[in-house]
């Protein structure tokens, strides 16, 4: 229903537009072309948004795989840059997120820089289609785009059908924008202003001015194509504006790296000299570009405006293609150069990591990018799994000595105290994951990510669940231990090791497989715990065997002892939960294909 009203609308302010654009002999109707150039400008950035967004679900989740799969080759990185920037449509976003990543420590700074040369070249792809006269299909690509959004009962169908009616909404605002210029080109004042913009300094900064405004440099090369589509704009006033586009669109990422870790402030550096070292290049070879453009765009007999109107396009979205790709070629092979320089300029500092709680991986700005915000979720998750594998190893401590012992990571705290700082860190996180999950539920998401969503919250009420085992139950446990006067016996004290063993290694199978979501790895979890179960029935014997035979120690301590082994269970169901909730999702993913 909300697409068909937006559809509605269109056809209204179409015949708007064209009742306006009878009237180009009458004098500048500024209301109505104020209305028509913002009108037209809304619905291009929305169309551009929603076709974002359709390609996002359409292809989120194998953007995610191919991320996680990076490879240190620079070329495979510049590839992978390129693809990405052009499912989203801009390259500050594709930076925004490798900020991100390396905030959250899924892949390196060194990585990033293959990924961040070819994200300008990814922009080039829309500002191509973009120079295709395609206006008068909009209306067309809206009702094919809305038929499948609507209709179509496959999830795959749907987000491509919503991807094209945002193109075909796209295309729909360029033709407002362009019917309400046409004025224009007989205003003698605004087309000297055009004039100026040949001045590269000035052209420069209007780029960069606008793109940082609009956030995307693929939504202020779709302006200026239109402009250039009335005429307005010459080959050499065009090139300087893109070029401005290529530094304003790094202004998000500069912001986006605030409060980062200094990796992620590399990324924004990075991203911000590749971008101004290229414009410095290519400022000075304005003239000889424009002429290779020409000489490489088509030319057609039509003089002055015409002209202009019918060859510009093209060839702006051609200096764009060749601008950017030249720029990654010329610096792909100083990769590393550029790395060191980078490294000079923020330096490596010594950080020392405090034990108050903190999220380290989670970042609200990516939660309209679902399947990444949903990556950063897991590695969270998985950062969890890894602190409750401490906790774990050190409750073994005070059950086998009375020495309080130090704690692994910070040796100025107790092995109690250690406990209680990670208790306190894993309820905090539990918090702060599942609030970022039911953010990201608030998306619109495929089947398959709601159904990871739902898995990560259980998981992460799973991990917290054994925290409280180990911090409410074990923890109290071991201080009753100490009141007792008395140790297990000798082979009461080997069977606790021995489980402890198990259910410890059972926690590491379990941070695997969290790891990559690995349903491989939460069956070998479920096996294992089959013989686990076995295990523990026999250990169980054996100590009642102890008791008949009314051996001291045993008897002593067997409510710790029974308690103990009760408690270990219980977190071995846990983590059971947890690998079937993991081969739930893997289910799932073999049902969408």
């Amino acid at each position: 229903m909300k697409y068909l009203k937006i559809c509605l609308w269109l056809i209204i302010m179409e015949s708007g537009s064209l009742s306006a654009a009878e009237r180009t002999g009458e004098p500048i109707q500024w209301g109505f072309l104020t209305m028509g150039l913002f009108g037209g400008l809304s619905l291009f950035l929305y169309g551009m948004a929603k076709m974002s967004d359709g390609l996002k679900k359409a292809a989120g989740n194998q953007m995610r795989k191919i991320l996680a799969t990076l490879t240190k080759n620079r070329v495979v990185a510049l590839f992978v840059g390129a693809f990405v920037t052009m499912v989203i449509q801009s390259s500050s976003a594709t930076t925004v997120m490798l900020v991100s990543f390396v905030q959250a420590q899924l892949m390196t700074y060194v990585q990033s820089i293959g990924i961040i040369l070819g994200a300008n070249i990814g922009t080039t792809i829309t500002a191509q289609l973009v120079a295709f006269k395609l206006t008068d299909y909009a209306l067309l690509m809206i009702t094919v785009g809305f038929v499948l959004t609507v209709f179509s009962k496959k999830e795959s169908i749907k987000h491509i059908g919503e991807a094209i009616l945002g193109f075909g909404i796209l295309f729909f605002g360029m033709k407002l924008m362009s019917d309400a210029m046409k004025p224009l080109r007989e205003f003698q004042p605004f087309i000297d202003l055009m004039k100026g913009l040949e001045n590269p300094l000035l052209g420069i900064l209007i780029g960069a001015a606008f793109t940082a405004l609009v956030q995307s440099s693929s939504a202020f090369t779709g302006i200026v194509i239109v402009l250039a589509q009335q005429g307005l704009l010459t080959l050499e006033a065009g090139i300087p504006m893109i070029l401005g586009a290529n530094i304003g669109t790094c202004v998000t990422a500069g912001l986006a790296s605030i409060g980062t870790i200094r990796e992620a402030k590399r990324v924004a550096l990075a991203h911000v000299l590749f971008n101004i070292g290229g414009v410095m290049i290519f400022v000075w070879l304005i003239p000889p570009l424009a002429e290779l453009v020409r000489s490489l765009s088509s030319v057609s007999d039509l003089s002055g405006m015409e002209k202009l109107a019918a060859e510009t396009p093209r060839q702006i979205a051609n200096a764009h293609t060749i601008f950017n790709v030249s720029v990654g070629l010329i610096f792909l092979p100083f990769t590393t150069l550029l790395a060191k320089q980078v490294y000079r300029i923020l330096p490596e500092v010594e950080q020392v990591k405090g034990i108050d709680p903190a999220t380290w991986h989670l970042d609200d700005s990516q939660i309209s990018h679902p399947a990444f915000a949903i990556e950063l979720a897991q590695t969270e998750i998985s950062r969890m799994s890894k602190i409750i594998a401490r906790m774990l190893r050190a409750i073994i401590h005070p059950f086998t000595t009375d020495d309080p012992g130090k704690d692994e990571i910070y040796p100025q705290l107790t092995i109690h105290e250690g406990i209680d700082m990670r208790e306190e860190k894993i309820d905090f996180l539990d918090e702060k994951v599942v609030d970022y999950l039911v953010k990201i539920g608030r998306q619109e998401l495929s089947n398959q990510q709601m159904s990871e969503v739902y898995a990560m919250i259980s998981i992460a009420n799973d991990l917290e669940n054994i925290g409280d085992i180990i911090h409410r139950n074990m923890v109290p446990l071991a201080t009753k231990r100490l009141q007792l006067k008395s140790d297990f016996s000798k082979e009461g004290k080997k069977e606790l090791i021995a489980f402890h063993v198990k259910v410890s290694k059972q926690m590491s199978r379990l941070r695997d497989a969290l790891g990559e979501m690995d349903p491989a790895m939460s069956k070998k979890i479920l096996r294992k715990e089959e013989k686990y179960e076995i295990l523990e029935s026999d250990f169980r014997k054996q100590h009642v065997m102890r008791l008949h035979e009314e051996k001291g120690e045993s008897l002593e301590t067997h409510e710790v002892h029974v308690e103990f082994m009760d408690l270990l269970k219980q977190i071995g169901v846990h983590l059971t939960n947890i690998a079937k909730t993991i081969m739930e999702v893997d289910s799932g993913k073999d049902t969408a294909k």
